[in-house]
């Protein structure tokens, strides 16, 4: 009896993890078709971090939205500030910005040199670490940055997010904390 028990049991064993292969490379598969697009506005209330922050203050003086689109749809979205020091709260954050872009458009240049990220969210699994991968690999191409930091609140879920995709802590301030991406 023994002997017709373990083949049986070794054999479902292998079929559920096929299956469970399958599901997974399925669940993930979107990742592979994915691609990192400039948007013109988001629905700011889907943003779990920031919803009181407009389009208007989101496409600002040297403010930008990226977004992961797969098959026409949506799934991950970034804002960006570009500055040339390190805010350390959202009406910084506009400041900071405002002045790097009047500063590079008198000099003709492109925007500051730190990528401020202030808000992102995911519709889907896997969004949230491919769109900081994704916008990584575009600042890293930039002629003009050298470093990606973040402008995140003060919550665990925000630490723990920048910890796991590779972020330090830089600095903690009333209502936020910064974080940094090695670039180089």
């Amino acid at each position: 009896m023994k002997k017709k028990f373990n083949p049986r049991i070794k054999a479902r064993l292998r079929k559920n993890r096929q299956v469970l292969s399958k599901n997974i490379d399925n669940f993930f598969g979107w990742v592979k078709g994915a691609k990192l697009v400039e948007l013109e506005e988001c629905n700011t209330d889907e943003d779990p971090v920031r919803p009181e922050l407009d389009n208007k203050f989101r496409t600002g003086y040297g403010r930008k939205i990226f977004g992961v689109e797969y098959k026409g749809e949506i799934h991950a979205v970034m804002c960006f500030a570009y500055t040339n020091q390190i805010p350390r709260s959202v009406e910084e954050l506009e400041k900071l910005s405002t002045d790097a872009f009047l500063q590079t458009a008198m000099r003709d240049q492109a925007g500051g040199q730190i990528a401020i990220a202030y808000t992102v969210w995911s519709k889907k699994k896997g969004g949230g670490k491919l769109i900081v991968k994704e916008v990584f690999k575009k600042i890293k191409k930039s002629n003009h940055l050298n470093r990606l930091v973040t402008l995140s609140p003060l919550t665990e879920m925000a630490t723990n997010f920048h910890e796991r995709n590779g972020a330090k802590l830089i600095q903690v301030n009333e209502t936020t904390q910064n974080f940094e991406y090695k670039v180089m």
